[in-house]
């Protein structure tokens, strides 16, 4: 379910007609998170690393709101709930696209969560899956310690879904540290949003 957000009214009317224009309206930032109690609570409990950042990240984007705003057909639409559309890594060094609800309960998404990843890793192809734009793109590469990141784009495609990349986890002196890259539509959010992200995103790790 979702609403359309008077335009006329929002305080960020000129910065969305304003980008609206852009070929490539997306920007997009990198940083490190420290997920050392992430980790470590989420093999305390014996759960995936892998959604249990992912559950978080998904916590965090649905409190605030600028995330949960997409564009279609001209207007902004605010979504009650963003769930997520990330990537599924196969052994045989492929992936394919997957779709997951955001249920609040961890336990329940990550049940959810691990019936969609067996489905991915057993079937080929990229198999675009979801249920409209109120998703995040998420993206896991566990292999590079990246600085930054881009990502291939259809310009002739409306876009205006939020994407987040998790890079490899490094350990230097008992702390593991993450890279995070968030790229997001200007039209819809500024940097301040992102900020709120990361800083959100940051205390849900260190619960």
């Amino acid at each position: 379910m979702y609403r359309i957000l008077d335009i006329e009214k929002w305080s960020r009317k000129d910065h969305f007609l304003f980008f609206s224009k852009f070929e490539e309206p997306f920007f997009g930032v990198t940083v490190r998170v420290n997920c050392t109690k992430a980790y470590n609570s989420s093999k305390s409990i014996g759960s995936s690393f892998f959604l249990y950042y992912l559950h978080a990240s998904l916590q965090a984007a649905n409190s605030i709101e600028a995330f949960k705003y997409r564009i279609k057909n001209g207007q902004v639409l605010i979504y009650d709930k963003i769930n997520a559309s990330p990537t599924i890594n196969r052994d045989n060094g492929t992936f394919g696209f997957s779709y997951m609800d955001y249920l609040e309960d961890f336990k329940e998404f990550e049940k959810s969560a691990k019936i969609e990843i067996e489905k991915v890793r057993n079937t080929t192809g990229l198999d675009p899956a979801g249920s409209g734009d109120n998703v995040i793109h998420f993206s896991s590469i566990p292999w590079i310690d990246f600085t930054s990141i881009s990502h291939a784009r259809s310009f002739s495609f409306p876009d205006s879904c939020p994407k987040i990349s998790f890079g490899q986890v490094i350990e230097s002196e008992g702390i593991k540290t993450m890279p995070v890259s968030i790229h997001v539509h200007h039209a819809l959010m500024d940097g301040i949003h992102v900020g709120q992200f990361i800083e959100l995103f940051q205390k849900l790790l260190d619960r």
